[in-house]
């Protein structure tokens, strides 16, 4: 709490104890939002541990579950052994995963989004920056007061991150940026989900904005921040050449309406014209 990135994480309240059990208490991030729009994007170029990796050549452990959920999606992504096994190791799951989403191209991807409703859509496939960029429009429609809000937001944390002792010494791994707005002047991004964040070897001097190679322990979690930022960049500008765009369609039709009035005008002053020659020619 006494981090640069204080201002960007859940604000912690002590934990308490209940039924036996212990639990931390959390600042609730949705309060005062009304009907609140939500997005989680997972951030860095790889979503799991190294341990995993180790552990996958070492003890492997086979999972039906994590099977099951590559072959709903994908059964030629599995290798023969791994449909005789029925299984595969939670690390092949993850850098499937990986491999199929923005995580590998951009160092983040866009895991889940809740609108006001309540519908939820998971499962984005979404590798290029356009597709991501068009998420983004869909998520905010459009509305250029909350990207603007997201984006500034955004490069706050990236200075904030740049200061900070915690982050300097932590491998951040499977964690999300957790954006958070309504259709009033509400938008606000946190840090979140820290279950996998470990205190990197005093031997390993981590940068966050290099691309992984086993051993290095990089993340890569500032790469996907400057992607993200520069895709909700792009979304500002296609909201604001929309926006010019409905403005200038809008305007047409009011014009072409006044025409309209005009031209109906013109008829009635003429046909009110020959009605009254008329009406002197029959005197």
């Amino acid at each position: 709490m006494a981090d640069p990135l204080r201002p960007f994480v859940p604000q912690y309240h002590g934990s308490v104890n209940r039924g036996g059990n212990s639990y931390i208490r959390l600042e609730d991030l949705l309060s005062g939002l009304k009907n609140p729009v939500i997005m989680d994007c997972k951030m860095g170029v790889r979503t799991y541990q190294e341990e995993e990796l180790t552990k996958s050549h070492t003890k492997p452990t086979l999972r039906t579950d994590m099977y099951q959920k590559m072959v709903k999606v994908d059964p030629t992504a599995l290798t023969v052994e791994e449909h005789e096994q029925r299984g595969v190791t939670k690390w092949r799951y993850l850098q499937w995963r990986d491999n199929t989403s923005s995580t590998s191209t951009l160092g983040f991807r866009i895991e889940g989004i809740m609108m006001e409703n309540g519908s939820v859509q998971r499962d984005f496939k979404m590798l290029t920056p356009a597709q991501v960029t068009e998420a983004l429009l869909s998520f905010t429609k459009s509305h250029l007061h909350i990207l603007k809000a997201y984006h500034s937001r955004l490069q706050a944390l990236d200075g904030a991150l740049k200061e900070s002792p915690f982050f300097k010494a932590h491998e951040v791994i499977g964690s999300s940026l957790l954006f958070v707005h309504d259709w009033t002047s509400k938008a606000s991004i946190w840090m979140i989900d820290f279950g996998k964040t470990t205190p990197s070897p005093s031997t390993v001097q981590l940068r966050h904005d290099v691309p992984w190679a086993e051993g290095n322990r990089e993340d890569g979690y500032l790469i996907g921040l400057a992607a993200l930022t520069s895709l909700v960049g792009q979304a500002i500008s296609q909201a604001a050449c929309r926006q010019e765009e409905k403005h200038g369609e809008e305007l047409g039709s009011v014009a072409h309406t006044l025409q309209e009035q005009e031209h109906t005008q013109t008829k009635s002053q003429g046909g009110q014209g020959e009605a009254a020659q008329n009406e002197d020619t029959s005197d």
